[in-house]
Parts: C-alpha cells; structure tokens; sequence
C-alpha cells in the first residue's frame, strides 16, 4: 500500500480555498504517475505545532504507482511547486504539502526520504484519514494499526468535513 498525505493551508494560485487546492492537487496524482485507488474524506486540522496560522485542509489517499519512492517522491514535490509551495521555514503555512507516508511497507533512510513518515504516527491529521481508509494499515515499525495509535493520540484539535463516500 502506497500511502500520500495531502495537505493545504493557503489557498493555491488560481484556488479560491485550501480545499480547492487540495482537490486539485488530488486529481492531479495521475500525471505525476501516482494513480488514485482511494481517498479518505477531507478534515480540518489546527496546525502542528500550535500557531497563529489557518487551519489546514488534510486527506489521506492510496495510490498505486511504477515510481520507486524516492522518484514518486520528487514527483510530488514537483507538484507541489506547481501549486506554489515555497520552501522557507520550518512548519511554515503552505499551499500543498505532500508526504509519501508508506510505501508497501518499506523502510528507507536517507538525508531526502525517511520511510515511513518519521511522524505519521503523532498526528491526528495524518491518522484520522488513513483510518477512513485502512483502519487496519499497520505501521511498519511500531506494528499498531492506524485506528490503534489514532486512539492512543490527545489533543490536535481535528475535524472531518461532510462527506458522500467519495473525495
């Protein structure tokens, strides 16, 4: 399982809301050869660590991809130039972030890519959508489900938007 995180919290040029730009970004996994098998629902996030900034737009999807990670991962760094992120500081508000989480489950570790996310597992923003859609997705190095540390996290104000089964 190929797992990305979307998230937005500036809208992107030529979006009018972080949203936009997060479904935007999504339709466009296919060109960077990440094909979309499925996609949680969208959820509002504070941000993490606490700021002033606006709140982020969050989503988890699963992708199928012929890209080894560390090429799927310049894809979607590309992409996210496209939509206007700028790299400046540390946790910085962004128009499109994009993390590969998982990779089938492999671990790698180099000074670009650390497979899994070295975080995915202290945020509900990551967790809470992955759970919508593999709740029973296992963390390759803790061995817990995503639904298992999802409730094991505190605090990160978090929460889903409507949603009609699909994103």
């Amino acid at each position: 399982m190929i797992l990305v995180g979307i998230g937005s919290n500036l809208a992107a040029p030529g979006s009018e809301s972080p949203l936009q730009t997060a479904e935007a970004a999504l339709a466009c996994l296919p060109d960077i050869g990440a094909r979309v098998v499925q996609c949680s629902r969208w959820y509002e996030s504070a941000p993490v660590p606490v700021s002033d900034q606006p709140w982020f737009i969050n989503g988890v999807c699963e992708v199928a991809s012929d890209c080894d990670p560390p090429a799927l991962l310049a894809a979607l760094l590309t992409l996210e130039a496209k939509f206007g992120r700028r790299r400046s500081v540390a946790n910085a508000a962004r128009t499109l972030d994009l993390d590969l989480l998982d990779y089938d489950g492999r671990r790698h570790q180099t000074a670009q890519l650390t497979l899994p996310h070295p975080r995915l597992h202290e945020r509900r923003f990551v967790l809470a959508p992955l759970a919508d859609i593999a709740p029973g997705w296992r963390h390759p190095l803790f061995g817990a489900t995503a639904a298992e540390l999802l409730a094991r996290l505190r605090g990160q104000p978090i929460r889903a938007l409507p949603w009609d089964g699909e994103a």
